[in-house]
């Protein structure tokens, strides 16, 4: 008997940095009533919080570093593990990526430095157009073909094929199973009675910790048809 529901958002819940629809927003209502559901996302947790449009729900971001809970309408952090990057390492790295696999023109920066110590890696830049960004690499296969030399120069960090255009980089400690897991420990739920819904699973797939370690897991193929997809966890 499952009793926690836990949800990635962009390409399971909506389309990448897109908010959620009113259709979505229903679906949650009515897991609510039946279960405990929250957000387990790759950005911040305002990001995805805002994303979608403000829902009461719980949520670990940055695969982890950070959690945060709704009080009185408002979003509220209660912890953010930080940690300082080697900027100019991710920088001299990522630019000899660029230039070996011919990623060379970028908007903006070629990096970006999160608050808490996470690193994303943005092959067209942090400041592209999202239609670009949703266009460029939407079967992940650009980037799979990098992935295994990005491992090789990043051995001290979990990297995860990240957003619609880019990478992400987090100490090793952090994904997303072992961030469930803390949070079930400490809010008395066990493996068996969690849920995870993803898009991701494949190796370097923000989702892919939960897959590898055992996690019971729904894999959704169309955002658009979630809604359809989880009907039954409510009947």
């Amino acid at each position: 008997m499952k009793r926690l529901i836990c949800f990635d958002l962009d390409g399971t819940l909506s389309q990448h940095k897109t908010p959620i629809t009113q259709e979505v927003r229903t679906m949650l209502d009515r897991l609510s009533e039946k279960y405990k559901i929250m957000m387990v996302g790759a950005g911040n947790a305002p990001r995805i919080w805002n994303q979608m449009g403000q829902y009461p729900i719980d949520i670990l971001g940055n695969y982890g570093m950070q959690e945060a809970v709704v009080k009185d309408g408002q979003l509220c952090i209660v912890r953010e593990d930080t940690v300082v990057p080697d900027k100019e390492m991710f920088l001299e790295k990522c630019a000899y990526l660029r230039e070996k696999y011919g990623y060379t023109q970028y908007y903006g920066d070629s990096v970006e430095f999160h608050p808490a110590g996470m690193v994303t890696f943005c092959l067209l830049g942090t400041p592209a157009p999202i239609d670009e960004k949703i266009a460029f690499d939407p079967t992940r296969e650009k980037r799979r073909v990098l992935y295994p030399e990005v491992l090789e120069l990043f051995p001290d960090h979990s990297v995860y094929i990240g957003g619609s255009s880019s990478f992400d980089f987090t100490p090793k400690q952090y994904n997303k199973y072992d961030a469930i897991m803390k949070y079930a420990a400490e809010n008395g739920y066990s493996k068996e009675e969690i849920l995870y819904v993803g898009d991701d699973f494949e190796d370097g797939g923000g989702d892919s910790h939960i897959r590898i370690y055992g996690m019971d897991y729904i894999c959704i193929d169309d955002y658009r048809k979630t809604p359809e997809i989880l009907a039954y966890l409510w009947d």
